[in-house]
């Protein structure tokens, strides 16, 4: 069995005013620092207006630091939206792309995302990239060609085990309470682990995450899987005592 780095991932979303979000930053930073050897790599994304701060409080510490989304293009006119050079910067390691967010609130597609995934590499950033099946194409019984469909084109040939991780996250699990089962999981990430080994020589290498509600309560249990290499962790990563806990599963 090929051993895989846990990546325990926090995704801020739109919380955290510059207070709480630097406390959160940095006492992840100091509890990280007092315990050493971590079995894990720990990786934080803040909100746009917190990333330099996030960064400051976190230099030097086993805290990496990402962007929640960037444009394709390097600049230009696109009021509002951020490039992945500009991430990479103020010191950012790390963006996500092609969270079911992004891709239900702001239309984006499987195509979009890949061309944002060529420009965080462009711009020597790990591509998180998100993929995951809404309530009703789960209840249709389409999983599988759904989330194989979306590695398959967001994804880009130039992707590689150093610079990209896959992200499952069922779009019903997401801050809804519900998780989805072992099984259910298992499924999924042995699907687009095949994925990865039909396209890219090191595709046994790219680290796999799972996010949907993952809790201290079930991080162990999901983690212990072959091919869950770490979470996206969303609600329990604004909350030290939580994330320190799934973290300190992989010890």
């Amino acid at each position: 069995m090929t051993q895989r780095r846990p990546l325990i991932a926090g995704n801020w979303k739109m919380n955290c005013l510059r207070a709480d979000g630097l406390a959160l930053a940095s006492g992840l930073a100091a509890k990280a620092s007092e315990k050493g050897t971590l079995g894990c790599d720990i990786l934080v994304c803040p909100p746009a207006t917190l990333l330099s701060d996030v960064v400051g409080v976190t230099k030097d510490s086993a805290v990496g630091v990402g962007g929640q989304d960037c444009h394709a293009a390097v600049s230009g006119a696109h009021t509002g939206d951020i490039a992945a050079p500009m991430l990479a910067d103020i010191g950012a390691g790390y963006v996500l792309v092609g969270h079911s967010e992004r891709r239900a609130d702001h239309g984006e597609s499987s195509t979009d995302i890949r061309r944002k995934a060529i420009a965080a590499h462009d711009a020597d950033l790990v591509a998180v990239v998100c993929v995951g099946e809404t309530e009703q194409e789960r209840d249709l019984g389409a999983t599988l060609s759904v989330v194989n469909g979306q590695v398959a084109v967001s994804v880009p040939d130039g992707a590689t085990a150093k610079n990209t991780v896959i992200a499952y996250e069922p779009v019903w699990a997401i801050g809804t309470g519900r998780t989805a089962s072992v099984a259910e999981v298992a499924e999924v990430h042995t699907a687009i682990r095949a994925e990865l080994v039909k396209r890219f020589a090191d595709g046994n290498e790219f680290r796999i995450l799972y996010g949907g509600s993952v809790k201290p309560s079930n991080a162990a249990e999901l983690l212990a899987l072959e091919d869950v290499d770490g979470a996206l962790v969303g609600g329990a990563s604004l909350k030290l005592e939580d994330f320190w806990k799934i973290i300190e599963t992989c010890a």
